[in-house]
């Protein structure tokens, strides 16, 4: 058994809490890149359910989307526009100051070959950086992680706040806490593990050897509480995004924390789509601005890459309840103080649906992935996306 795995199998074996909430990374207020590929934060937001791409970016220009939606279709005057042929729902207008300051990325028609439209399967898929005809154990994020230098200083090489999952983090040294104090508490309860040889547990023996290495991650996140001046918004994400922006607080002259993951959901709009997801887009793009709001108080927003994710996009044609169905490919954003921000990647060709009526992806998810392997971890793309996929180019390097 590896030392990386080790935080991660102590956090199954103990069944620790887990709280919702979402995330943030840290920076300088500098607009460049850290010098060190080891003092960055990838922060992963996931969509969880499968979000509406085409409500949340909406190609308002394209007579199309409104033929296919005419009841959740966004209204041309409520769309907040970007340019004369795309534009952002009307609750993601937190956002708007992101994007008017080129610190906001918008990755059009991000999907995968042979999609599958299994939640299970599909979010899988996304968080190994699987084809899609196989298996891996292995998380993306780790397999990143594990091909970079100057990690030694690491408190932990990722936080999991708002979800039960390792996903993309599985197979690193990763912590799952419903805020800073949580991990501290997990660590205590190594200390009344029975690991005697009666046991017979291998794997509850060798959590004993590290408890070290558990109690100085944990002293580590815990740090002294910040008094922020940011207005975090209610609810679950807004107290998410509290809790991921202390764990970055915490982290000042202790090491740092690479990775930290989010959830937000659900976004499986499968009836009366509207009110529903009009309340999911503006929970995340309250909680995003704060976000930034927080780091850039901390001076760690220009080292921060905030990144969303999702298992799939929904059906272009809305369905007889009102909502949409699973689909094969939606937008994703990409925000921080290194993001040259804009469009990338083109939108979905609606006049051209497949048999299962649903458009095709025109950006594989796992060139996401290459660009932060490349423009942000500095490691080989190839090995996190286990084959070539080409860069998008959104980060300033």
């Amino acid at each position: 058994m590896k030392r990386r795995h080790v935080i991660s199998l102590f956090s199954s074996l103990t069944g620790a809490a887990l709280l919702s909430a979402h995330a943030p990374g840290w920076a300088q207020a500098s607009a460049r890149p850290a010098a060190s590929a080891a003092d960055r934060i990838l922060v992963l937001v996931e969509l969880k359910g499968g979000n509406d791409g085409l409500n949340t970016v909406i190609p308002y220009a394209d007579s199309n989307y409104y033929q296919l939606r005419p009841v959740i279709g966004i209204k041309p005057e409520e769309v907040i526009r970007l340019d004369a042929q795309t534009g952002l729902h009307p609750e993601l207008k937190a956002l708007l100051p992101m994007w008017e300051k080129g610190e906001l990325g918008i990755v059009q028609g991000v999907g995968y070959p042979q999609p599958n439209l299994s939640h299970f399967r599909s979010i899988e898929i996304w968080e190994t950086g699987s084809k899609a005809s196989e298996y891996l154990h292995q998380g993306w994020v780790a397999r990143g992680l594990g091909g970079m230098s100057d990690t030694a200083r690491f408190t932990t090489e990722g936080v999991i706040i708002g979800s039960g999952e390792f996903g993309a983090l599985s197979g690193a040294r990763a912590v799952s806490l419903n805020n800073p104090e949580a991990f501290v508490n997990q660590s205590r309860l190594a200390q009344g593990i029975d690991a005697s040889p009666a046991r017979g547990n291998a794997a509850l023996q060798y959590l004993l050897q590290v408890e070290n290495d558990i109690n100085q991650a944990a002293q580590g996140l815990r740090g002294e509480k910040y008094n922020f001046n940011t207005q975090f918004p209610p609810g679950a994400f807004g107290n998410g995004v509290k809790a991921a922006a202390q764990v970055v607080a915490s982290q000042k002259g202790r090491g740092g924390v690479p990775v930290i993951t989010l959830t937000l959901g659900s976004f499986d709009t499968h009836q009366n789509q509207l009110g529903a997801h009009a309340n999911l887009m503006k929970q995340l793009a309250e909680g995003m601005a704060a976000l930034k709001s927080a780091l850039s108080e901390l001076g760690a927003w220009d080292r921060t890459l905030v990144m969303s994710f999702s298992e799939f996009g929904r059906r272009p044609q809305q369905n007889n309840s009102n909502g949409t169905d699973h689909g094969t490919m939606a937008p994703h954003f990409v925000a921080g103080g290194a993001v040259h921000g804009g469009l990338y990647g083109q939108a979905p060709d609606l006049t051209r649906l497949d048999g299962t009526q649903n458009a095709s992806y025109t950006t594989d998810f796992r060139q996401l992935y290459a660009t932060v392997a490349k423009d942000w971890w500095g490691v080989k793309p190839d090995t996190v996306t286990r084959g070539h996929f080409n860069p998008l180019g959104f980060l300033r390097t």
